[in-house]
């Protein structure tokens, strides 16, 4: 491929943005940005779970072998947590976690954590809008693309 078709490719580049979000603060702080008709970027894809501890890691991994190009998880802020101390158990997760994804190879600047409360509409957008662009800056992430490759044919396939 040459340079300037390269560079074509990227500059119409839209990620795709797999966010794991608490229902409790996150996923209301975005309904009201949503209530409240605030634009942001198009590109997040919300998967709402009771809390950020309930987010297994291999939740991100999966994100990024189905054509993620980024991830965010974002819940309550520490000590607001409905379940007590679930955002808690997501943060000390997420410090463990950082080795898988060096191991499995996905650069860490792809996966974002972040706190955002119900009432932090603003705080969600400028979220979105900011990581949008710095995985837009990254360009596509292409790693996992082998290993759907690799998947034997399911039944249905068949």
């Amino acid at each position: 491929m040459s340079e300037e078709a390269k560079m074509e490719s990227t500059s119409s580049f839209e990620p795709k943005i797999m966010a794991f979000v608490c229902n409790w603060c996150t996923y209301a702080g975005a309904d009201l940005a949503g209530t409240s008709r605030m634009e942001y970027r198009p590109n997040v894809r919300i998967v709402k779970l009771p809390c950020t501890g309930r987010i297994d890691p291999l939740f991100i991994i999966k994100a990024f072998e189905n054509g993620a190009d980024g991830v965010l998880v974002s819940g309550c802020h520490p000590g607001d947590c409905h379940y007590t101390t679930g955002n808690y158990h997501a943060r000390r997760r997420w410090i463990a976690f950082k080795d898988l994804l060096d191991f499995t190879g996905i650069d860490m600047n792809r996966v974002h954590f972040s706190w955002v409360s119900a009432s932090e509409a603003i705080k969600w957008v400028e979220l979105i809008n900011n990581v949008t662009d710095e995985i837009s800056a990254m360009g596509p992430f292409m790693d996992f693309k082998a290993l759907n490759r690799g998947k034997p044919e399911s039944n249905e396939e068949k």
